[in-house]
């Protein structure tokens, strides 16, 4: 089991200033934590009550800060943490240029990236971006080919439904050999096969470990069915929260989640941070505690 840091929210204990998250960040590295991640919103429109997973868990004006930009950041102020998000909305973006600033965060890190993607939830981000919503998984199934594609060979000739590519050279390429692609997306069949196809982690909405163990089950058998390998594939879910009776966050009873998801199969839980620190001095407290319940 390992350990991801979100970043949701940690603006709040400078101030505004999110720079200074890089500083707490640092700490995490230094204690051992496995990963960073940053959710993404390029825009976001006023019907927030569509959203599709209960209430919207913040204001319009919440600062949603562009994650390929953050991770960068980062990279350069530590040197084993691994860097990922939850979920880049990548649809938004164009396929070559994902390609391009994945390699490149790759190569500034020294091979650490393993991004989390995802196709969002709201019709009016992508309206606002002058994108097909319908076409959104046909766009992110071409985005994570063509990225693929990119990395390994040149030049590249696709022919797709979104993306047309005649001879294309895209350097630099990737450290790693393979740079992981994890999909946040609902265990449906289609979406099973989906990740047999394309994915190397899955990043559910669920946080039950039944409903955990039986999408993990059905993604498994879409591997079979694919002939491919399930070992290594990855699972990441952001961690619950439990409250006392006086709404106080209890950081012991949320980590006492831990054994049922490692047991469903999770391979990496995130826990936010915001939720259990009342500033960056608790960090290394709250660090040592839940490292402690996840690598035991």
């Amino acid at each position: 089991m390992k350990l991801s840091i979100g970043l949701f929210g940690l603006q709040n204990w400078f101030s505004g200033d999110f720079s200074s998250v890089v500083d707490v960040i640092r700490i995490a590295d230094r204690k051992g934590a496995d990963q960073v991640s940053l959710t993404d919103h390029v825009v976001m429109g006023e019907q927030v009550d569509r959203y599709p997973y209960g209430a919207f868990p913040a204001p319009l004006d919440t600062p949603w800060y562009e994650p390929i930009t953050v991770l960068a950041a980062i990279a350069g102020a530590t040197e084993r943490i691994r860097l990922s998000t939850g979920i880049l909305i990548s649809p938004l973006r164009p396929a070559v240029l994902l390609a391009k600033q994945l390699a490149t965060l790759d190569v500034m890190s020294r091979g650490r990236v393993e991004i989390g993607i995802g196709t969002g939830w709201q019709r009016e981000e992508y309206e606002a971006a002058g994108i097909d919503f319908e076409k959104r998984y046909r766009i992110m199934d071409e985005q994570v080919r063509v990225c693929r594609a990119l990395w390994s060979e040149a030049p590249v000739s696709f022919q797709g439904e979104t993306v047309q590519l005649e001879r294309i050279h895209q350097w630099p390429r990737p450290v790693q050999p393979r740079l992981p692609i994890w999909l946040g997306i609902a265990p449906t069949p289609r979406n099973c096969q989906r990740m047999a196809e394309l994915a190397d982690g899955w990043i559910p909405m669920l946080q039950a470990p039944k409903a955990l163990a039986t999408g993990l089950a059905d993604i498994r058998a879409a591997f079979d069915a694919r002939g491919r390998d399930f070992a290594g594939f990855q699972t990441r879910v952001v961690l619950p929260g439990v409250f006392r009776a006086d709404g106080t966050p209890d950081l012991a009873a949320t980590l006492a989640q831990i054994p049922a998801l490692r047991a469903a199969g999770v391979t990496m839980v995130e826990i936010l941070p915001l939720i259990f620190c009342r500033g960056p001095d608790d960090m290394e407290s709250f660090l040592d505690q839940a490292l402690d319940a996840v690598k035991g």
